[in-house]
């Protein structure tokens, strides 16, 4: 009996962390219009700082003007700046960029106060509902409409719950219940 337990514990380890790699590789963050970033250039004070992406998309970078930044992740950003770095200007840059503040997001809906609020890591829709001052009273608790942007300009819609986590720029929306 204990050696069928364990095996079960086992299985559904595999399952869990299996499930948990995937989800971590399609979700990786991607940058986007009003996320405002620190780009560190090691050895080159003039050429790091603190830039904001800009409603087309697009970073602008000393000496390398406007990037396209949208849609992209940090690590294919990095290797962006590298490139153009290492075309004329560095023999071997290494950059590192991290997130200084995150684009908002935006509930609507049956919620007492709809509207833009600021991100913060690892909030869920409960979370964002209590942001936005509450159910109304037509709500329909625990479902939610979301509004992701993807890769390369794209948008998913799915349904969440109340522990569906929230990333920068969606947009939610809380339907209204039938009853």
């Amino acid at each position: 009996m204990r050696a069928m337990f364990f095996r079960l514990c086992c299985a559904a380890l595999l399952v869990i962390t299996g499930a948990a790699s995937a989800w971590a590789a399609d979700n990786v963050y991607r940058l986007g219009s009003g996320d405002q970033i620190r780009v560190n250039v090691f050895g080159e004070q003039s050429l790091s700082g603190e830039f904001t992406v800009d409603g087309s998309g697009s970073v602008s970078l000393p000496l390398l003007g406007d990037l396209p930044a949208a849609g992209k992740s940090i690590r294919e950003m990095e290797q962006d700046i590298v490139a153009a770095l290492k075309d004329g200007y560095l023999v071997n840059p290494q950059v590192s960029i991290e997130v200084m503040n995150y684009r908002p997001f935006y509930i609507l809906g049956e919620v007492n106060s709809p509207g833009r609020y600021p991100y913060v890591s690892g909030i869920t829709v409960t979370n964002a509902v209590a942001m936005a001052g509450g159910y109304t009273y037509r709500a329909r608790q625990g479902r939610a409409a979301i509004e992701r942007e993807v890769q390369h300009g794209g948008v998913s819609q799915f349904d969440g719950s109340g522990s569906t986590v929230v990333m920068p720029g969606d947009v939610i929306t809380i339907p209204e219940r039938f009853f």
